[in-house]
Formats: C-alpha cells, sequence, structure tokens
C-alpha cells in the first residue's frame, strides 16, 4: 500500500511516549511555519496558507459522530471513502485532520441500565471500525499517543464525550468505561448532575475523573454544573459543542460569563459547526471564533466539527474536507499563526496532557479510588 503521506485524490463533497516527563507540557513537536502576519491579499493565497498552517498544526476535532452513523451503514470502507458520510479517512486527510474525538451519544438516551449497555455497544463499534482500519486511523488513549499517531500518517482517534448516564450511577461503571479508552464525560441529564448543578455524588464523580484523566465536557448543561465542574475539577473542563450565546441564543452556547470563567480555568470551548448554533455561513462560525477567543482568550477556543450527528452545516462547511476554508476565513480576518495553532491542536493537545499529568500525579501521589461505587439513590 502507498505511504499514507502520500497525496490522496479528492473525493465528491457530500453536502512522545506515555511516560511522565519532567516538562509536562512540551512545546508542540511539530516545526512552527513562518508566515507574515499581514492578512493574505486574495482567496486563493489564503487558502494556501491554511492549508501550510494545517501541515504542521492539523485539527483536532471536538466532536465526531461518525459511531452512530456507521450503524446505519451495512458495510464501511473508509479508507476508500464513503459517499454516504461527511467523515472518511480521505476527507480528514484533504481537511487537514490529526486527532478526533468519537462521541459516544445516543439519539435518544435509553432508561435505566440499557444506557449503559448502550454505550458499551457504542464502545465495541467504534474500536471495530477502528481495528479494521489500521492504515488510516488509530485508537489512542494519550496525548503522547495522540503525537505518535500524527507522526505515522493516522488520524488520532479519542473515545468519547459519552453521556453521564452511562455510568449508571457508578463509579465502577466510569473506571471500567476509562479502562476501554474512555477520555470524556458530558456532566449533563442524571439525577447528580442536573440543572441544580452537581449533588455530592457529582461532585464524587468529578474526583474520581480526575484521578483517572476523563476529561469533563459541560456542554448543554446547567449554568449551576458549569460554574461547579470549573471551580472543582483540577484538570480543565471542555465545553464540546458551544458557541457564543451574545452572537446566537441557543441553550448550549455560552454566555460570556461562563466563556470569561472557562477562559480563567483554562478549559477549551470548542465551536460547533452548526447552523443551528453558530449560522448558516463560515463567516458565521469565524464570528463565533472571534468572539470567543476575545472573550476568554486565544487559548480556550478549538473546533468541533460535529459531523456525523445529524446537524446541519454552514454552507461551505459540508464535510470534514473543508477545514482549510474555514482557517483561510481567519487568516483574511488577521488571526495570527500562533493563534492558530492553538485553535486547530495545540488547545486540546495541552488539555489531554494536562488531564494525563494529573492522573499520573494523582496516581503517584498514592491517592486510590474513591470508596463509594454506586450513588446512594441508584
Amino acid at each position: 500500500m502507498a505511504d499514507l503521506q502520500d497525496d490522496i485524490p479528492r473525493t465528491t463533497e457530500a453536502g512522545e511516549g506515555d511516560d511522565l516527563p519532567d516538562d509536562p507540557f512540551p512545546d508542540d513537536p511539530f516545526p512552527d511555519v513562518p508566515f507574515p502576519e499581514a492578512a493574505p491579499r486574495s482567496a486563493d493565497e489564503a487558502l494556501e496558507r491554511a492549508h501550510a498552517l494545517l501541515t504542521a498544526h492539523p485539527v483536532a476535532d471536538g466532536y465526531s459522530g461518525l459511531p452512530w452513523a456507521l450503524r446505519r451503514l451495512p458495510w464501511c470502507d473508509l479508507e476508500r471513502g464513503e459517499a454516504a458520510l461527511a467523515t472518511d479517512v480521505p476527507r480528514l486527510r484533504e481537511g487537514r485532520v490529526g486527532a478526533l474525538f468519537w462521541s459516544l451519544h445516543l439519539p435518544e438516551e435509553p432508561g435505566g441500565d440499557r444506557v449503559v449497555t448502550a454505550t458499551l455497544e457504542q464502545v465495541d463499534q467504534a474500536r471495530s471500525v477502528i481495528d479494521g482500519h489500521p492504515e488510516g486511523l488509530r485508537l489512542v488513549r494519550t496525548a503522547g499517543q495522540i503525537i505518535d499517531a500524527r507522526n505515522h500518517g493516522r488520524v488520532a482517534v479519542l473515545l468519547g464525550p459519552a453521556h453521564a448516564g452511562a455510568l449508571g450511577g457508578s463509579l465502577g461503571v466510569l473506571r471500567m468505561l476509562r479502562a476501554l479508552g474512555l477520555r470524556v464525560l458530558t456532566l449533563t441529564g442524571t439525577d447528580w448532575a442536573g440543572a441544580a448543578g452537581l449533588t455530592r455524588f457529582g461532585e464524587e464523580v468529578v474526583g474520581e475523573m480526575n484521578r483517572l484523566g476523563v476529561l469533563a465536557d459541560v456542554s448543554g448543561a446547567s449554568q449551576a454544573t458549569v460554574e461547579r465542574a470549573v471551580a472543582l475539577s483540577r484538570t480543565p473542563v471542555l465545553c464540546t459543542r458551544s458557541a457564543a450565546r451574545a452572537l446566537r441564543p441557543h441553550p448550549a452556547n455560552l454566555p460570556d460569563e461562563l466563556l470569561a470563567a472557562l477562559g480563567e480555568a483554562k478549559g477549551l470551548c470548542m465551536v460547533p459547526l452548526t447552523a443551528e448554533q453558530t449560522g448558516p455561513t463560515v463567516r458565521d462560525v469565524a464570528d463565533h471564533l472571534d468572539h470567543v477567543r476575545d472573550v476568554a482568550g486565544p487559548e480556550c477556543v478549538g473546533l468541533s466539527g460535529t459531523y456525523g450527528s445529524g446537524a446541519t452545516h454552514p454552507r461551505g462547511l459540508a464535510d470534514t474536507s473543508r477545514y482549510p476554508h474555514l482557517i483561510a476565513e481567519l487568516l483574511r480576518r488577521g488571526w495570527s499563526e500562533a493563534e492558530l495553532a492553538l485553535l486547530t491542536w495545540g488547545n486540546v493537545q495541552r488539555v489531554v496532557r494536562s488531564a494525563d499529568f494529573g492522573a499520573r500525579l494523582t496516581q503517584h501521589r498514592g491517592e486510590g479510588a474513591r470508596a463509594r461505587t454506586t450513588e446512594p439513590d441508584a
């Protein structure tokens, strides 16, 4: 098979090791590309510069609905390309995507113990798909493995976010999901993470997530839950699908005060490429990215494709091959190379590495698992 670094023809558009380092946050291993800071003079120049920048600093996409979308297909070959999907390996390469978070969410969350079973089935399917496409995809568990996958020409896949209900009220299930590769859990929609915020058990869940290196996702959570999770967590908190409520009053979008608090805590707001949350055009998405950067800071903003989730995407951003066009728009707006490198790759790498380091530090100190296994009222 040809080298995976070779160019792959355009498809039709569908609409570090793991040892604890001395420095827990080393510099990005990919070399900087010296771009002039002046805005590009033409659309072609902007797109050329976007491609070059993304070659050095690829996209780490914060939310992919691919596992659920694949359930509709009796068979797939993601390495050759799938016209029925918005995500496949050729389009990931064309879009310069280096890492993906694969959502384990379910369109309709089943009740009771069934949600645990359904989530485990999602994990099983995701791992089977990755195993079936070894030339293009690689399951990763740590920030170091993300870098290694990138260096070997593979797209790194991280499992999560999963719904909080997937725990079934049990810290033991959380530990088992982490053993299977889970990296992100969404804190919403349960008795212990609801409108009133986190209960005592919810706080124990966050503590155990920190110990295990599982990142907290608060997209769609109540303001009380967001505020408490940000204050309580010893590692950065994510919003895997949140834009600016000041620009578009969607319930999953964040008001400026929460964006500022997230930025102060070195968390990460990953702006979704959906018409419902950000607007119908590339410029609308760029407006949200501008706003989050200005309110929370350039270290608090990331990208969330949400491809495969059933969402409608802005014109010009129909699939994962289109990321360079969004970056070109940001270049025309005067975003610097340093800011774009953080947006596409650096911020996700920092957050995952921070969770890895925090988990190893906790284990090094000999802090054991939480004594309570199951929620008292479960």
